[in-house]
């Protein structure tokens, strides 16, 4: 059932010292940041009756949602609905989102239905449309575009830049001028981010000339401030052109226009300085960051210390780690990881060993990138019984996200051509066991592998062709004789 559309007030003035000194959202995130911990505040939030606000819970919810912790958000907007917190149009856009995120799409669409006509204005039809476009699902994208233009919603640049990012991460950039011409056509005004998804197309078709014309263009319309945003996009098109003069005034441009220290533009300028192998305006801005953000984050020396490894400064990076580990109030493993991974590649694999205890001692467990890490270096030399280990140890980990760790049928492939080689039976299926939790598809390729692992070794299998039936695989010609010999009753 859809929620009820109300208008909602908000009111500082009645709150108690007790609430202002503890924020619903300072609650929930007062263990860290992780999922486990966050739903863990929640459900102990929504078993208590303490009071919140309307609006302190519209800004948790938007937290959580920038910190993509979706189903808490999710949550506690239908627990507050359900103890009669009102919802606005903008509530039911943002719940429709987080449905999406959680439930997915066939749950959105059902929740817009079921909305009163009354709710379904620019903000739900535009908070489908980017559902529809985050997905990928093209032609529902576009046939809910065509509706809303027939609805006469009063559309802004927000849909047509879901679409115009729809076509750039599907690979049909060449279709987004035309969108920008009927933008201009209705009067419609764009926003910076349309120009920077304009920008990114034409730098797709490596039209750097057309990419300069919408800057300038830009400057001419003069209703739409250049950002600091605008130059980064500009620094890291022309950096991928190889255009390193033109990407160095561009970031000098971003410099100039982050006059409201932003941390996100900040780590650009280190990022981009870096791709360009500019070393000491790397650290510079590192100085100007730490200046401005004294209790510097660990995303910042992350993305610090990887500046420093893709320069070949590994002392510098350790330098910038110390510092980090003496200060840091949590012990994060993806700061670890930066160099864990540096170690692993230049074959210091007894540091990257020793780094990984000592961050698992500072109560940080290796996620799935660390073993990822592991896991390339023992498959470069062919250790396979660590590397099945490393596969495993991901697998149970999984994503920092709450997704699941899934190999790629690369490294797949690249087991089973060892286990062929080695006609070992036993050591196949047991990886494939352990792929079991989370491929649901195996393919044809690795049971035909199987197959001749078990033909190589003389071994047999009763099962064989009951297996193949259960997973709906369809051998080659050549397999399936080798399959006549394997499947012995």
């Amino acid at each position: 059932m859809a929620m009820p559309q109300l208008s909602r007030t908000k009111n500082i003035a009645k709150r108690s010292k007790k609430y202002l000194e503890e924020a619903l959202y300072d609650r929930l995130f007062k263990d860290g940041s992780s999922e486990v911990s966050v739903r863990q505040q929640l459900n102990h939030f929504l078993k208590s009756s303490k009071r919140v606000f309307k609006w302190e819970v519209g800004d948790t919810v938007k937290k959580l949602r920038d910190h993509k912790r979706f189903y808490p958000a999710l949550k506690l907007s239908e627990t507050m609905a359900k103890r009669g917190m009102n919802m606005t149009i903008s509530d039911q856009a943002i719940y429709l989102d987080l449905i999406t995120k959680t439930r997915g799409v066939a749950a959105a669409e059902n929740y817009f239905i079921d909305l009163p006509e009354t709710s379904k204005n620019h903000l739900t039809y535009g908070a489908l449309l980017n559902c529809y476009c985050k997905e990928l699902l093209t032609e529902k994208a576009e046939a809910l575009m065509e509706r809303m233009k027939e609805l006469k919603l009063g559309l802004s640049s927000m849909p047509y830049n879901s679409l115009m990012t729809l076509y750039t991460k599907i690979g049909q950039p060449e279709k987004i001028p035309t969108i920008i011409q009927e933008m201009k056509s209705l009067d419609i005004m764009p926003d910076s981010y349309t120009y920077n998804i304009w920008m990114r197309a034409l730098a797709a078709v490596n039209d750097i000339s057309g990419v300069e014309r919408v800057i300038e263009e830009m400057k001419r319309d003069g209703r739409v401030a250049s950002d600091w945003t605008t130059y980064s996009n500009l620094a890291s098109i022309y950096v991928d052109a190889g255009l390193f003069e033109k990407a160095e005034k561009a970031l000098k441009e971003l410099e100039k226009r982050n006059a409201f220290r932003d941390l996100t533009a900040f780590q650009f300028l280190i990022t981009l300085y870096g791709r360009i192998g500019n070393l000491l305006e790397v650290y510079r801005v590192w100085r100007s960051l730490r200046l401005a953000f004294p209790k510097t984050a660990n995303v910042s020396y992350l993305n610090m210390i990887q500046a420093l490894v893709n320069l070949k400064d590994l002392p510098g990076a350790e330098k910038c780690f110390r510092e980090w580990e003496s200060g840091c109030l949590i012990y994060d493993i993806r700061v670890a990881n930066a160099l864990i991974g540096v170690y692993a590649k230049e074959g210091l694999l007894e540091k990257a060993e020793e780094l990984k205890e000592h961050a698992r001692r500072r109560g940080a467990k290796p996620n799935a990138k660390t073993w990822e890490i592991f896991l390339a270096n023992y498959l470069k030399n062919r250790e396979m019984k660590q590397a099945v280990d490393c596969v495993a140890n991901a697998i149970s980990t999984g994503r920092g996200d709450g997704q699941k760790w899934i190999p790629s049928p690369e490294i797949i492939g690249v087991f089973m051509q060892h286990f062929e080689q080695e006609k070992d039976v036993d050591g196949a299926e047991g990886f494939l066991e352990i792929l079991k939790s989370v491929v649901e598809d195996l393919g044809v390729e690795v049971f035909e592998s199987l197959i001749r692992i078990y033909a190589a070794a003389g071994r047999t299998s009763p099962v064989m062709r009951r297996r193949l039936k259960m997973e709906n695989v369809e051998v080659s010609d050549s397999c399936k004789k080798l399959l006549e010999e394997v499947s012995v009753e």
